[in-house]
């Protein structure tokens, strides 16, 4: 995942509400969100090479996303796949609070993360390059560096969320889809450095991303929206190599108690 926008306790009716762009090389084999078979609680997608998840939501009502933090000159091959994070704490019984202070202890193991978890209670932000923190009322928007450095994807993404989320009625599936969708590249000027140069950033910049060789780009957008009742929407629209979607999928889990 590496864009993922959401609204937390901004409304009593939608208490969640949530947009997100996967971005990954189109060779690396992944399932499109789904109840998984061997664990049919967790509603995820799911990375074929490691086994761990990037977006995704139990019938228990925990929830998990991650990005990675892009720190080329610090990443190193021989890490833990970072999606076992999610999987993890979705397959788990303990609290988001003592989940993520019990990986604090072991967290330089991973490569740079963004991670968020919690449930419809509390909802939680960690970093290997940051402290826990509890997350009050907000729309927040992450990319592959700290929660709410404002890039120009963060910050055009929240700009356009935020009409969206405080609509009267459901929150459209449909208006934040096309919020993903967004392909407006901003000026070399507006780019942040993270050392991989500026014809990488350049293409990395969009909240949709395509690359001219097809080799990495958005893959999915995922729309889940929380009501004050427990269920959920989860919408997931999956992308070819040249940016064009393939299937759309919506599942509409209850939490459970």
């Amino acid at each position: 995942m590496c864009l993922l926008l959401f609204a937390w306790k901004m409304r009593d009716d939608y208490p969640l509400i949530v947009a997100a762009n996967r971005d990954e090389f189109y060779e690396r084999p992944s399932t499109p969100a789904d109840f998984w078979e061997d664990n049919p609680d967790i509603l995820a997608g799911r990375d074929l090479k490691e086994g761990g998840a990037w977006l995704g939501m139990t019938k228990t009502g925990r929830i998990a996303a991650l990005t990675n933090y892009r720190d080329p000159k610090a990443f190193r091959a021989e890490a833990p796949s970072r999606g076992e994070l999610v999987s993890k704490y979705l397959k788990g019984t303990e609290d988001a609070e003592s989940y993520l202070t019990a990986l604090e202890k072991n967290a330089s193991r991973y490569n740079g993360f963004n991670l968020i978890v919690g449930d419809r209670s509390d909802l939680y932000y960690f970093s290997n390059r940051a402290a826990v923190k509890k997350l009050n009322a907000g729309i927040y928007g992450l990319s592959n560096s700290l929660l709410d450095v404002p890039w120009p994807k963060v910050q055009r993404g929240k700009e356009k969320f935020a009409p969206i989320i405080s609509a009267k009625g459901k929150p459209s599936t449909e208006r934040l889809f096309r919020l993903l969708d967004d392909r407006v590249v901003p000026s070399d000027d507006q780019l942040p450095d993270t050392g991989v140069g500026p014809e990488y950033e350049r293409m990395l910049s969009p909240l949709f991303i395509q690359s001219s060789n097809y080799a990495y780009g958005t893959r999915s957008s995922t729309v889940m929206i929380l009501d004050q009742k427990g269920k959920a929407t989860f919408s997931e629209r999956v992308f070819d190599a040249r940016g064009v979607p393939w299937m759309t999928s919506k599942k509409f889990p209850s939490f459970e108690g």
